[in-house]
This record gives structure tokens, C-alpha cells and sequence, in this order.
């Protein structure tokens, strides 16, 4: 593997620093623009990632595996409803002839509190892992609730009142709640839903030995390209089967197309897609602003074209993630974190503005019980911690995975340590993995003068804080860009500018 690529320190991928890196400005609203059609370019710690794909429904799935342990890592390289309701009282006969007419129970029947209620179970059911491990990520879970009566009771109720409305000639009118008088204002959430909703779609994705999950995309060009995460498609990456369903309920089988580990970003094909597409329009999110509100939309748990809201609660929040151990990856991302509900199976959804462009795809969660890390193999849901790729990245990625179906990552041709030595930066250690060299011979580090032991602590304007960081940040440009590191070497405070070289496909 290239020295560009490779960390040699550090026994676990780390979890992301619990303050963003500061930028110099905060930038103003979003500004829309058409989703790109014909043939463009183209997760982050993740559902928040997307529950991996799915198995049979009734299956209770595994919890994922840990991240897989890294050392340093180069900066700028992959790493990684049926329900039982209330027995029914007869009434007594009309015309019976007894009197007085027996008196009615005490409590109704349909406020009795019904039966128990069947489980109300996922679409997803991830099989049990096989030994060796398996795709994790957040893997979508059976989600279990109580059906009692009320409904039934409810519409009793209903209906008792509306006869004795006739019978006494009341003057109340009821609203209609026609499908057809249902209008919201534009701009409103269901509004905005409705809208998005057809051009989101539930993955199924199953390996060959039967493994998988579910997550979510969403419909990126007219061709019929779609737009998710790496980790839930990557289990049928090889020789497996893809399936992507509409809101509508059709179903098409689906390919990959190309597929980014580093990025946690893929692009699927349907494979007979309909005509009529259409894709949901992109933002900008370098111009999204913290406070912003959001919307989010994927299948939670297997529960298909769930809306959930919020607002932008950081911007360039590094997170780092595992796609579970099979691939030895981490991915990193500069992630725009988000309070809107996100669970496992909302993974590779779209997150949108205001107005309903896209300004990330979700990602990754940190859930409340797998510890100090973001994407570990807690099954909780959502407490508030959501991260979304920013869609300026994700756009790139999906252009050049759809004209090469490889990734491109920038380098600067330096390792990093990825665990917090002390310093407060990206430290670049003194020798690179397997006793490579830690600072590429003639690589843009080299030529920029920078060695082992220099301690990285700003690109451009936004603070480092630690290597994990200092990857998510070189991931936001591309190769060819031009940046500006700030080091200190020797107690002694250095400013170089850096043209970032390239790195083709995940190594």
C-alpha cells in the first residue's frame, strides 16, 4: 500500500473530538440547485451509518462489531397492523318487550383496554451473524409496540356522537378529511415530504451467504442512479442482491456502481429504472448555517419513508466510523451533525433544508450505549446525535464513481496518528506502517518541508485538533487544491501552503 495511505499507531479507531474545529465565519443560508442529470460524478461516524443490509423478517439482529483497529493513518486516505382489539358486548334485542331495558356496562367495550396486541415488527430482520463477523455499522433492530384498543374505541365513540348529532339535530359541522382537502402551504414539512417522499427509496441489500439489511437512499439523476451510503450496500457489493423500493411500493433490482469506503458514499443503479425520475434537488452545504432547520427521511429500523425534524446543531464535526471489520476500513468525514431523530435504517437518506434541498446524507449516530465512540455496535436510538455527509463531498464522490466507479482521495503524502498523544493537533509520527516512511519521499508533505514529529494543528482557517480530524478536513477538497497547513515544530509556529496530490481507489 502507498506510505500516502498508511498510520502506524493507535490500536482503535478513535472516537471524534467532542468540539468541532472552529472556522473562521459562519456561512449564510443555503442556496439550491438542480440535482445534475446524465452522467455526473459520483456516510460520517454513520443511520447517522445505514443498519447494514437486510435478512428475514423475524429475526432479531446481532449487534455490530466493534471498529476495526487502525494506527496512524495517512491524512486524506480511506480508513475506514394486525391487532386483537376488545371483546364485544352484545346489545340487548329491540323490541324485547321487558321494562325496564337492562342497564348498559359499566365500561364500554371498546374502552376496556382491548387485547394485548400482536408485535409490531421492522421490515428488517438481520440474520445471525456467521462466525467471523459481519458487516455492522448501526444494524436495524425489531422494533416492538403495543396495539391496544383506543383505535377501536375511538371510532365508536365517533360514531355514537355523530348518531346522536342526527337524532337531536345539532348544528356542529365536522371538517372533511379527505385525501383531496388536504393541502399544506409550501414551504411547510409536509409539504416538503410529500414532495421528497417518491424520490426516497428503502435498500435491501443481502450478501451472497445471506447476510444484509436495510437502509435508505435517494434518486440522484433520471438515469436512474442512486445516492447512499457504503456500508449499506457494501455487503452485496460481492455478488449479492439489491433491491430498492419506492414509496409506492414498486420494487426494482438494483447494482452498484461504484463504492467509496473512505467517504462511506456509494452509487447504485436500478437496474430497469422507470421513466419519470426524479431527483431530489442538491444544496450547498458549505452555506449551511448552524440553527438551520432540517429534515430527514429513510427507513428506521426497517420502518419505511419515516420524516423526522430538526435543526443543524454543528458543522464540521469530525467523526470517524467502521463499517463493522470486514473490510479493515474506517471512513472520516467533516459531518454536519443534526438533533433530527436518525436510527439505524436512516442510513444513505437524504437530510434536507428548509426548502427542500438535499444538504447531506445520513450517516452515522452515536447511541447512547456504545460509549465513548460514534457508530461502536450500540443498538439504541436516536438521543439527539446525528451526522450527515455534507452533500458537496458526497456530490463529488458520486460524479467520479459514476465515470470510473473508483473513488479519488486528495493526500498531502503524510501519516497521522490517529489517538491523541498529548498534543493538542495531527501528529505525523516518526515512522509510517510496516516501517514505511511516514512522509512520502517527494510527496506534497516532503516538498512542503514537512517531517516526522511536526505537530499539525490548522488547515486553512479550521482548527486541528487531532489526525482524525486533520483526514475529514483534507476530504472536503480535491487532488489539485491548494491549502494552507500550520504546524509547530520545536515549540516554534510554521505556515506552509500545500498542493494536495491524489489517491485513486480504496487501498
Amino acid at each position: 500500500m502507498s506510505t500516502e495511505n498508511e498510520g502506524n499507531e493507535a490500536n482503535a479507531v478513535p472516537p471524534a473530538p467532542s468540539a468541532p474545529p472552529v472556522p473562521v465565519d459562519t456561512p449564510a443560508a443555503a442556496s439550491a440547485e438542480s440535482a445534475p442529470s446524465g452522467d455526473p460524478y459520483g456516510e460520517p461516524v454513520r443511520d447517522p451509518y445505514a443498519a447494514p443490509a437486510g435478512n428475514a423478517p423475524g429475526e432479531v439482529p446481532a449487534a455490530p462489531a466493534a471498529p476495526p483497529a487502525t494506527g496512524a493513518h495517512p491524512v486524506a486516505a480511506s480508513a475506514p397492523a394486525h391487532h386483537e382489539g376488545a371483546p364485544a358486548h352484545a346489545a340487548p334485542a329491540a323490541g324485547s318487550g321487558s321494562w325496564p331495558p337492562p342497564q348498559p356496562p359499566a365500561m364500554p367495550s371498546y374502552a376496556s383496554g382491548g387485547g394485548s396486541g400482536s408485535g409490531w415488527g421492522a421490515s428488517y430482520h438481520p440474520e445471525e451473524p456467521k462466525p467471523g463477523g459481519r458487516r455492522g455499522g448501526l444494524v436495524a433492530a425489531v422494533l416492538a409496540a403495543a396495539l391496544i384498543a383506543g383505535g377501536v374505541g375511538g371510532g365508536i365513540g365517533y360514531w355514537a356522537a355523530e348518531r346522536n348529532d342526527d337524532d337531536t339535530g345539532s348544528t356542529t359541522v365536522s371538517a372533511s378529511d379527505m385525501p383531496s382537502d388536504l393541502k399544506r402551504e409550501p414551504g411547510s414539512v409536509a409539504n416538503i415530504a410529500n414532495s421528497a417522499l417518491p424520490s426516497v427509496v428503502t435498500i435491501e441489500a443481502q450478501s451472497g451467504g445471506g447476510e444484509g439489511g436495510t437502509g435508505t437512499g435517494f434518486v440522484y439523476d433520471t438515469q436512474g442512479h442512486i445516492l447512499t451510503n457504503n456500508h449499506v450496500v457494501a455487503s452485496a457489493a460481492e455478488g449479492g442482491k439489491l433491491q430498492a423500493t419506492f414509496s409506492n411500493g414498486k420494487k426494482y433490482a438494483a447494482e452498484v456502481v461504484g463504492r467509496a469506503e473512505g467517504y462511506d458514499v456509494a452509487v447504485i443503479k436500478l437496474k430497469n429504472a422507470p421513466e419519470g425520475l426524479k431527483p431530489l434537488k442538491l444544496g450547498n452545504s458549505d452555506r449551511v448555517a448552524v440553527g438551520d432547520s432540517t429534515i430527514a427521511i429513510g427507513a428506521p429500523f426497517g420502518l419505511s419513508n419515516t420524516v423526522t425534524t430538526g435543526i443543524v446543531s454543528a458543522k464540521n464535526r469530525p467523526v470517524t466510523s467502521s463499517d463493522g471489520g470486514q473490510s479493515g476500513k474506517s471512513s472520516y468525514m467533516s459531518a454536519l451533525q443534526t438533533d433530527a431523530s436518525i436510527n439505524p435504517g436512516n442510513s444513505g437518506g437524504p437530510l434536507l433544508d428548509a426548502r427542500g434541498a438535499v444538504i447531506g446524507i445520513n450517516s452515522a449516530i452515536k447511541p447512547a450505549d456504545s460509549g465513548g465512540g460514534l457508530g461502536g455496535s450500540g443498538q439504541s436510538g436516536s438521543i439527539g446525535l446525528g451526522f450527515a455527509i455534507p452533500v458537496n463531498q458526497a456530490k463529488n464522490v458520486a460524479q467520479q464513481l459514476i465515470k470510473t466507479g473508483k473513488p479519488v482521495y486528495p493526500v498531502i503524502g503524510a501519516s497521522v496518528a490517529l489517538q491523541q498523544d498529548g498534543t493538542n493537533g495531527a501528529t505525523i509520527p516518526e515512522d509510517g506502517t510496516n516501517g514505511s516512511a511516514a512522509v512520502t519521499p517527494n510527496g506534497p508533505a516532503d516538498k512542503a518541508g514537512l517531517k516526522p514529529g511536526d505537530v499539525i494543528t490548522k488547515l486553512d482557517d479550521t482548527v486541528v485538533d487531532s489526525g482524525p480530524t486533520l483526514i475529514g478536513q483534507i476530504w472536503t477538497h480535491k487532488p489539485g487544491d491548494k491549502v494552507k497547513l500550520t504546524y509547530e515544530r520545536g515549540g516554534k509556529e510554521h505556515t506552509v501552503e500545500v498542493t494536495l496530490g491524489e489517491r485513486k481507489g480504496d487501498s
